[in-house]
């Protein structure tokens, strides 16, 4: 596996970061997952765009325009012979003194890998998150960063019941997201997802399903939520039918009709 350190193409088992990166010590950085379908990279500038306004939020200086990047991820499929794919781009303020304080000239790393694309996922089984919440009012809320460590806590959770998957709520107990991926639910014929004030992170996605199902952004409540007839989470890889929630079947426990056309379009 070749990986990509700030345009330099090296081998996975040589590759090195240093020990004091920040993404590494502190987590202070943000990333992409980014699909490559026939050799096509797919909503590469909606990607670029999060992935500028991420670093942005954070202040860490973005190396290169679009072009540059395009080009530096074109050369991490290449290497890797992949014509499917799944990109991960991470940026991080680079390395850095210890405590929290911010290098005056920080020096980013950027790391880019390419691995095959994974089958589709099984429909999901999900629980309502317990262990944690997400916070609405955090600017984090909005950016994939690479703090995880909530979600991480939440799939925790899950795992332990046997469940695929956790959604988390926010601090008013309105939903949110799951750990890895946007909600959209069927609610009395309207097609509904919480809307980017309430937590959810704005998927790209997120954005096309929208779009293409004529969804409302709507605070859901847990009881919204739970007498929903469809449910469905949309990422990079495209749309995952959720079937149970916390053991109850979401409609007659098999993915919908409209979750099924969805996941043939996106």
């Amino acid at each position: 596996m070749k990986i990509s350190i700030n345009g330099v193409l090296t081998d996975a088992d040589t590759a090195r970061i240093d020990p004091t990166d920040r993404g590494f010590t502190l987590g202070d950085g943000v990333f992409e997952t980014i699909v490559v379908r026939k050799n096509a990279v797919r909503h590469l500038k909606a990607h670029l765009d999060r992935l500028r306004h991420g670093a942005g939020v954070l202040g860490i200086p973005l190396p290169g325009d679009d072009q540059h990047l395009a080009g530096m991820i074109g050369a991490a499929i290449t290497a890797n012979a992949l014509t499917e794919a799944v990109v991960r781009v991470t940026l991080t303020r680079g390395p850095g003194a210890r405590g929290l304080a911010s290098p005056a000239k920080p020096t980013p790393t950027l790391v880019i890998t390419a691995g095959p694309l994974p089958p589709p996922a099984e429909p999901a089984k999900v629980i309502i998150a317990t262990v944690t919440r997400r916070n609405e009012h955090s600017p984090l809320s909005g950016i994939k960063h690479l703090n995880y460590l909530d979600n991480i806590l939440a799939r925790r959770e899950a795992e332990a019941t046997g469940a695929d998957d956790a959604i988390l709520l926010n601090t008013a107990g309105r939903v949110a997201e799951s750990t890895v991926a946007n909600v959209f639910v069927l609610v009395d014929s309207f097609m509904l997802t919480p809307p980017l004030d309430d937590g959810a992170l704005p998927g790209i996605i997120r954005g096309e399903a929208i779009k293409l199902a004529r969804a409302e952004e709507k605070s859901l409540s847990l009881e919204m939520l739970m007498r929903a007839s469809e449910v469905f989470l949309t990422n990079a890889l495209g749309v995952r039918p959720v079937t149970h929630i916390n053991g109850k079947a979401v409609g007659d426990g098999e993915p919908g009709l409209i979750t099924q056309l969805l996941a043939t379009r996106l």
